[in-house]
This record gives structure tokens, sequence and C-alpha cells, in this order.
């Protein structure tokens, strides 16, 4: 079964082919040029540019794959949550299309795809077995995740206040690094030199929830009391101050997790899973607690086209699909 998926639920516009779980391609258009002069992104301009991406990302897809539209047999698009604006654009070309070519249609929620997409094939990496322990770290999104099989997946906490990639976003722009921040400030804290204090919310509680609003507010009363501005010396010295309190809270949160519910499996997720400080405490820890650590290649942590189709691929195959007058959701807690 080859399976068409789209995604469009904040800046990136993405569609891939998967053929029996197996990704035969995977095209992303990005907008950070669009939005970095604003410091994140502008919704409005967003769906502009989905507009104007859509069709050549899944005209790219198909090519890549070495298909056309008579070999697609199912249609998956991103549902939600995410930016209104930028959901009804891959929506709507994802219903028309199927409405069109007579295929089944389905709409995929965004965090089923980030959780599953450690088990996408192709990657010549191993693949988790259920059940695990994921955290789900992105710009729009922290929680984590008691994975059971590809249907029941159950939230045991998330953040209170600003997702940790949003905290990455900000951060950056106290500092005035630019955007997206969170690939930046990974490049600078991956450096030797004199770090930062700064404090991990919520880090004795033995809940699984997060809050990095408060790190963030501690970055900027630490820029503000520097005469003149933070020197090249002292950004870094805040990166990776910063950098180091984020990673050490989610590794703590999720292997906390694991321990308690005894799972032995860990998996990272989201666009915050390509953190290179973050994959390698994350296996630091895991291995002291003899845990199995699994993340996905980066280009599947970001938002892309392959998790969409693999996650519609599952509930197609299982005989699940939408009908066409499915609207997007903003909000939608697995």
């Amino acid at each position: 079964m080859k399976i068409l998926g789209i995604e469009s639920s904040c800046d990136d516009t993405a569609a891939s082919v998967v053929e029996d779980g197996r990704v035969l391609s995977d095209v992303i258009a990005g907008q950070a040029t669009v939005h970095s002069p604003y410091g994140g992104v502008v919704p409005e301009l967003a769906s502009r540019n989905h507009l104007l991406n859509i069709m050549p990302v899944v005209d790219k897809a198909l090519e890549d794959a070495g298909v056309n539209l008579d070999d697609i047999q199912g249609i998956a698009v991103t549902r939600g949550p995410g930016l209104v604006g930028s959901l009804v654009v891959g929506l709507q070309f994802a219903k028309t299309l199927a409405a069109a070519r007579n295929l089944p249609f389905v709409g995929v929620n965004h965090l089923r795809g980030h959780l599953l997409a450690a088990r996408i094939e192709g990657d010549n990496l191993p693949i988790p077995k259920f059940p695990y322990m994921a955290l789900l770290a992105s710009g729009g999104h922290t929680g984590i995740y008691l994975v059971e099989n590809e249907v029941d997946i159950t939230c045991l906490g998330q953040t209170r206040d600003d997702a940790a990639g949003e905290a990455f976003d900000k951060v950056a722009r106290l500092l005035g690094l630019g955007y997206p921040g969170g690939p930046l400030i990974d490049r600078m804290a991956d450096s030797q030199g004199p770090k930062e204090q700064f404090p991990q919310s919520l880090r004795q509680r033995k809940s699984f929830e997060f809050s990095f609003s408060g790190i963030k507010t501690s970055v900027a009363q630490r820029v503000a009391q520097i005469p003149g501005g933070p020197d090249p010396d002292q950004v870094l010295a805040i990166v990776r101050g910063f950098q180091q309190a984020v990673v050490e809270i989610l590794v703590r949160k999720v292997t906390l997790a694991a321990r308690s519910k005894q799972i032995s499996t860990v998996v990272l997720s989201g666009g915050v899973a390509a953190n290179k400080g973050l994959r390698k405490h994350a296996r630091e820890v895991c291995d002291l607690n003899d845990l199995e650590l699994f993340a996905p290649p980066p280009k599947r942590c970001t938002d892309n086209g392959s998790m969409i189709a693999y996650a519609g691929y599952l509930a197609l195959q299982a005989g699940l699909s939408d009908s066409l007058d499915l609207s997007p959701l903003s909000g939608w807690p697995l």
C-alpha cells in the first residue's frame, strides 16, 4: 500500500510517500528565512507560504518516490494540533486530491506521528519494540507519553507553560542569536568553557510535568544584569548553562517515568530530539539506568511528511478513514 502523507502544522510544508511502512521519499520546504526577521513563526506568513510550497513539494515527493498519483492508494494529512491557517492549507489540498482520485483519506494527529516516527523502517537503525516511554519535545509541545502500541498512547505529563523548543527560540532571541534558536544554541553549547547556572523548574517533583518559563525569565534577568549586554564569552556561558539545564530536566523526567512504570525502553521524539546535547546526555543516563534508548534520525525528529504518511498507513491498513468534511484542530490531545 502506497500512501501519500502531507504535513503543514506550522511552518514546514512536507510530503512523503510510504509503501507498506517504508519511506520512498520525504520532501520538506522550510520557511526559516521568511520568519527569521521576526524571531519566530508569523502564522499569516506561514499560511501564505504553504500555499506557494504545497504543490511543488507534493510533486517532488512523487517524483523522488518514482511514482505518480495513479500508484497512490491513500492520502494522509495532519489534522492537528497546530496553527489553524497552516493546517487548512494541507488539509484542503489532501481532501481535494482524495476526492478527485477517489482515494481513502485520513487525518493524522501530529503528536502521534512524532511518537511513532522511531518505528519507521528504512534508516538502517534499530526499531524500538512496544511498550516504550517517549519524550516528545518540540517548538509547540513537550510531554511524556507511554506508548503501548500504535493505538494506545497515554500522556503522563506535559509542560505547564512554554514548550522546550519555544524556550530555545525565546532565549536565542534574547541573546540576539537569530532564528530558529534550537540548532544555533546546540552548536554553540557544544564547546568547552564556563557555564552559567540556571534553575530547573519542578526538578524535585516526582510528577512528569515541565515548566520552562522560569528559565527563560532567569536568562532575561541575567542578560539585563550585564552592563552593555553580554560579550561573546558571556553569551557562550549563558548558552551552555541554558542548554544543560533544559537537557537535564528533559532526560530526568522521561527516565523517571520509565523507571516508575517499569518500562525498559526510552524514545526521543520531536524537533528538540535532534539536539546533540540532549541525545548525548540521554544516552549517558539511560546507560546508567539499564534503559535502552532509541531516537529517529534528526530528519525524522523535526516536522516531516514521512511520520504523517506512516501513521496514516497504519490507520488505513486497520480499516480506518475519515470523511471529506473533516475540519482542522488547533488543539488535539492524544
